[in-house]
């Protein structure tokens, strides 16, 4: 018997934040928050247009010189209060993530923690923003190197992890002395509001974070990339929307950087410790029921041990209790929404055509909630669409290998560069298969690669820069060179 953790869910109509100030919508329109679970509505929120967008840019760069002044500890000490309240307030952000995007309490809880560090490491590195100080080649002048904070940002989040991507993005701004303007997913903005709430009870001040919650994203962001007042776009979401912002900020020559879609393979070599595989296999796959852009889309298995690996991950993935997220055991909630559903169904539909076997899973449930089983496909074949599309769903394609450099060039043949997985005892062999990858990231022996004191980013079309670890605070900061001259014959 599974237990419901009854919470409240908040209802916003006035979940647009500008100056300080929660408002409604200048035309009064409001848009639904659905539970997928469900399929019932929980809350109603503000739904923002270009009228908004203008009013939150606004307060954005009114505040933008008064934030930059202030001392670094003075925005450390905010974001160590917000991480404090995060963690206070780890049930009730649970419940609300749960609630609104569907993912398992304990997943909701483990991405409060993870949401929370990125909170307390950037409280850390806003007092380690450094500069330099050297000669010339020649020693006639000095020059001095210090890093300011690029201005007023564009920040916009995803529905898959909406607390865990706003501080992600929100941290390093307000360590750096930016000012922003966010929108959170149309799917998921009662998080990203729940988080806005704690850092103006941490004591952020009006106008350094202006939210608008809206149904007509383009509406609202081309606006603010096309302004010249905003400096800096920090997007997560798919490629095809990146490219889309990408055109918009080069207008006025924005900062970028973006986190984009994956295509993750997952190679596990023939000389494998497969428990460790199986387990690493189990994270990388079904962490938020597989709507990651982290999650392996393409499990390349060698020959020799295709049938153990197969057999042990159907074993593993039937399972797994399947249902609404707000129970205790459910380990698997519902995808985001039926559209999303409709995409994993098609794409194990083609790849079955095509001549795949499928173990276990493999068919859309009836009843209420955007639910789908945990699925295993086998023989998949490489012109299956399901090997070229991010699934975002909870389905492992195993593609059997019998060569590295086969496996190499097949997991490179994608678009995407986000991360790999590599599972063999052999370090050089890890450290060869890892470097031959084209990824921004590599997970050796394990399925998890994510953590706020790392550079987070791809290559290729997953992205520009990097989000999180000591990078991450350089994504908002400009660097200002002083040339000074030196007296004649003065030494050091």
């Amino acid at each position: 018997m599974t237990t419901t953790v009854d919470r409240p869910v908040p209802v916003a109509d006035r979940s647009i934040l500008i100056g300080g100030r929660w408002r409604d919508a200048v035309d009064g329109r409001t848009f639904d928050v659905e539970n997928p679970a469900t399929g019932e509505t929980i809350a109603r929120v503000a739904d923002g247009g270009p009228a908004d967008a203008a009013l939150a840019l606004d307060a954005a760069s009114a505040a933008q010189s008064a934030w930059a002044a202030t001392s670094p500890r003075e925005r450390s000490v905010v974001l160590r209060r917000a991480f404090d309240l995060v963690v206070e307030r780890t049930e009730d952000l649970a419940a609300v993530m749960t609630a609104e995007m569907g993912k398992p309490l304990v997943e909701a809880r483990g991405e409060v923690a993870y949401a929370a560090e990125f909170l307390r490491w950037f409280s850390e590195e806003a007092v380690r923003i450094a500069g330099d100080h050297t000669l010339t080649g020649d020693g006639s002048t000095r020059m001095v190197v210090t890093r300011v904070p690029v201005g007023p940002c564009v920040l916009v989040t995803p529905w898959n992890f909406p607390l865990a991507m706003g501080a992600r993005k929100i941290g390093p701004a307000v360590a750096a002395g930016c000012t922003m303007v966010f929108k959170p997913a149309e799917q998921t903005p009662l998080t990203s509001l729940a988080l806005a709430r704690i850092f103006q009870e941490a004591g952020l001040p009006d106008g350094v974070l202006n939210i608008v919650t809206t149904s007509d994203a383009g509406g609202v962001v081309e606006p603010w990339l096309r302004s010249g007042v905003a400096r800096k776009l920090s997007f997560t979401g798919s490629t095809a929307v990146g490219r889309l912002l990408l055109g918009q900020a080069a207008s006025t020559v924005m900062r970028t950087s973006m986190e984009l879609g994956g295509n993750a393979p997952l190679v596990v070599c023939a000389d494998a410790d497969l428990g460790t595989a199986l387990d690493g296999a189990m994270i990388a796959k079904m962490r938020n029921m597989g709507e990651a852009c982290t999650a392996a889309n393409r499990l390349f298995v060698h020959r020799s041990v295709v049938d153990t690996f197969a057999e042990q991950l159907t074993a593993r993935m039937a399972e797994l209790t399947v249902g609404d997220g707000a129970h205790e055991g459910v380990r698997v909630g519902p995808l985001i929404d039926a559209q999303g559903r409709a995409k994993v169904q098609r794409l194990v539909d083609d790849a079955v055509r095509l001549g795949a076997r499928i173990l276990t899973g493999g068919a859309t449930p009836e009843g209420p909630g955007y639910f789908y089983p945990p699925t295993v496909l086998v023989d998949v074949p490489p012109d299956a669409e399901i090997v070229h599309t991010e699934i975002f769903g909870p389905v492992a394609a195993i593609i059997t290998f019998d060569d590295e450099d086969e496996v190499v060039r097949i997991a490179n043949d994608t678009e995407w560069g986000l991360v790999g997985y590599v599972f063999t005892r052999d370090v050089d062999r890890a450290f060869d298969l890892g470097e031959r990858l084209e990824v921004g990231m590599v997970g050796l022996n394990t399925g998890l690669v994510s953590n706020p004191a790392a550079p987070f980013g791809g290559v290729k079309q997953s992205g520009l820069g990097r989000e999180g670890g000591r990078l991450g605070i350089d994504e908002f900061l400009e660097v200002k060179y002083f040339a000074v001259p030196r007296r004649p014959g003065r030494t050091l």
